[in-house]
């Protein structure tokens, strides 16, 4: 196998890795609170505390994946210019 049909081979997996991702769990942990839904603060002793509510997520601790949120966009338009 050449080393260029090896590489497409691989990247056509993590693409379909991603996209098969996408379509069973749109959504993954929020990077900011890391599913948490708040941010975490430390008390003057050191111990950890709850912290106001993440802006991102607005408090779910979930996001929506990058490629569901194409693919959404791209369902959208494509309804919109055929109605």
């Amino acid at each position: 196998m050449t080393p260029a049909l090896l590489t497409i081979a691989c990247l056509l997996a993590v693409t379909l890795g991603y996209a098969a991702t996408c379509a069973v769990s749109p959504f993954g942990d929020c990077r900011k609170c890391h599913g948490l839904g708040h941010l975490l603060k430390t008390d003057r002793k050191g111990r950890p505390k709850r912290g106001k509510d993440c802006r991102r997520c607005h408090a779910t601790g979930k996001r929506i994946r990058l490629g569901r949120w194409l693919y959404n966009r791209a369902s959208r338009t494509y309804h919109a210019g055929t109605r």
